[in-house]
């Protein structure tokens, strides 16, 4: 769950890379001139009348777009706050109950609100633009712009009513898992860890929450931990004797993750965010993420140690 998947580190995805930085190079220059333009809305027009949408009627408006839209789509809250992430959920309304819920208090909650974000971000920055550069990735012809395109249209179709005003950026992720990190969420936490923000920087403590990870079990957790012990945790005392700190750490993380349940299957977030956000797509559309991770990431010779590591990493502790 980093904001930016770091396995682009290790897999030979040059192609796909190459695709998404055209993309993204085009996605700024059209969020810059949609800032200049946004910047001139609400200025009186040449005439009479002016033509600009009061800034009152464009809230009212997204009120009650949100107000349909919530109760229009099923959700699976409150009974499990983490199912809807995944299917075919539309994830502005899912997101917008799931607000409701942190802010009485619910820290997982909170935690799946930023994983929305996380996930919708690179749309929610210029929704128009997004559609426009999958067209330019469909008419490229590349057989790395297939699966990448059928990736991009899904997070389209699923985060559909988030706008750039939103602001899904990484500062509005990083605050929401600080606050449901606070209450008590151990996946925020870990995220914050992983994404160089940890809530201290004590040697005890860092290694005291990789400890509570493992003991907790909870797949969310292992997945939010994972950037944060690989390469990273490279030369730290207090990562000594556990699984960290070199190129296979953190594979061994996520798929301890995915053995642990998280959802790691073909049509999963967490395949969909690489290809779509990260630009690491399989070619093969069945592929679930261990198939992946072996097929492209590890040798034949290195496959017997990631599964050392994953077996340490996911065996009880301690009689728990």
């Amino acid at each position: 769950m980093a904001l930016v998947p770091t396995l682009k580190t290790w897999l030979l995805v040059v192609p796909a890379l190459a695709l998404l930085g055209v993309v993204g190079y085009r996605a700024g220059d059209r969020v810059l001139h949609a800032d200049q333009a946004a910047a001139h809305m609400d200025e009186p027009q040449a005439g009479n009348a002016p033509t600009a949408v009061p800034t009152e009627a464009r809230q009212l408006a997204r009120r009650l777009l949100g107000s349909e839209r919530g109760t229009a789509v099923a959700s699976g809250l409150p009974l499990d706050l983490r199912a809807d992430i995944e299917g075919d959920t539309d994830l502005f309304a899912y997101a917008q109950r799931l607000q409701l819920q942190a802010a009485n208090g619910n820290a997982e909650a909170g935690w799946m609100v930023s994983r929305v974000y996380d996930y919708c971000a690179m749309y929610a920055m210029d929704p128009g633009g997004y559609q426009l550069d999958n067209t330019l990735l469909t008419g490229l012809g590349m057989s790395a712009s297939a699966p990448m395109v059928a990736a991009r249209e899904r997070v389209s179709r699923r985060c559909a009513g988030f706008v750039s005003s939103d602001n899904l950026g990484r500062p509005l992720i990083l605050a929401q898992r600080l606050e449901s990190a606070k209450a008590g969420n151990l996946a925020a936490e870990a995220s914050l860890f992983a994404e160089g923000h940890p809530l201290e920087t004590a040697p005890a403590y860092r290694r005291g929450l990789v400890e509570r990870v493992m003991d907790s079990r909870d797949p969310e957790a292992f997945m939010a931990l994972a950037p944060g012990m690989g390469q990273r945790a490279s030369g730290d005392n207090a990562m000594s004797g556990l699984v960290a700190g070199d190129q296979f750490s953190e594979l061994a993380w996520r798929l301890a993750a995915c053995e642990l349940g998280m959802a790691c299957g073909p049509d999963s977030v967490l395949m969909n965010n690489f290809c779509a956000n990260g630009g690491i797509c399989s070619q093969d559309g069945g592929q679930d993420f261990a198939t992946f991770v072996y097929d492209a990431a590890v040798s034949r010779q290195g496959a017997g140690k990631m599964n050392v590591l994953v077996e340490e990493l996911v065996k009880q502790r301690n009689g728990r």
